[in-house]
Order: C-alpha cells, then structure tokens, then sequence
C-alpha cells in the first residue's frame, strides 16, 4: 500500500502518515498534492518546510 511520511521541522506541525491504496503525490505549482480518486487528501506548500518520504509496504517510518 502506497505511503508517504510527512515530518514537519520541529515545532512547525505534527507528522502524518497517510495510506492508502490509490494515493498519489503531485507538485502543483509550488504545493505538494496527495490525492485519491475522490480529490485532495492533503495540500502542503513548498514554503512549510515540510519533507515527504513514500515509505514502501515493508519499510517502517525511523522515528
């Protein structure tokens, strides 16, 4: 199952992990998109300073 880590720097916000099957992650103009068939999960802006990582089915998030 596609997944993608979202760390935030320190004090910024809190993590997220999202799953799910038909996840995807697009940039458009300047956000980073992930969206499922039903629309936008999650808008993140380039400015946040946010890192997004896809974490594979068999990998575990480092904490």
């Amino acid at each position: 199952m596609p997944a993608f880590l979202i760390r935030y720097p320190k004090g910024q916000g809190e993590d997220i992990l999202a799953e799910d099957n038909h996840l995807t992650l697009t940039i458009d103009h300047g956000w980073a998109v992930l969206a499922d068939p039903h629309g936008t999960c999650i808008a993140i802006p380039a400015h946040s300073g946010a890192t997004i990582t896809r974490i594979d089915q068999d990998q575990q998030p480092e904490e």
